[in-house]
């Protein structure tokens, strides 16, 4: 038997995020947490980032699509801590980003580091996500939104967006 946390967990698999709609909302592991008080579920979300203009749509949608499922009354709960980052994209969600031509990001911290130290990042070899090939270059740090880049294949020539790592 499903039970009604389960279910909701379903559905928020089906929320598209507005500004990447290859992904849902739990590919981009912005859904940290779905609680069942009895009355009604809460559904906490840690934005990509606390100015990220998608957001109160992002809930919205959380909630309607809870409610069109017929799980009962829900609210939504933002939690800016821990900050969101790239590393809770889902695999299956930097897959997905490949198939819909945008470079996922890499891990955001090497291997035996602190999140809470400052290291200096080295310049990343981005893959096209068309042909895979590592020899690509930047043509500009912001993309459609201020989370990607701009990048250019220098082997089959189409552009692409990167998903910086955050």
């Amino acid at each position: 038997m499903v039970t009604r946390t389960e279910r909701a967990w379903e559905v928020l698999g089906g929320v598209l995020d507005p500004e990447v709609p290859a992904l849902s909302v739990c590919d981009l592991g912005i859904v940290r947490d779905v609680i069942d008080h009895g009355e009604e579920l809460e559904v906490v979300l840690t934005p990509t980032y606390s100015g990220c203009p998608a957001t109160e749509v992002i809930e919205k949608n959380v909630l309607d699509a809870i409610r069109l499922e017929g799980l009962g009354p829900a609210r939504a709960t933002l939690r800016r801590a821990p900050a969101w980052t790239t590393d809770w994209i889902s695999e299956d969600g930097k897959r997905k980003l490949r198939e819909y031509g945008i470079a996922p990001p890499g891990p955001t911290l090497p291997e035996g580091t602190s999140p809470i130290r400052i290291f200096r990042r080295s310049e990343e070899k981005i893959a096209c996500p068309h042909c895979g090939s590592l020899h690509t270059e930047k043509l500009s740090a912001f993309g459609s939104t201020a989370c990607k880049a701009m990048y250019r294949c220098l082997s089959c020539r189409e552009p692409f967006e990167h998903f910086k790592p955050l």
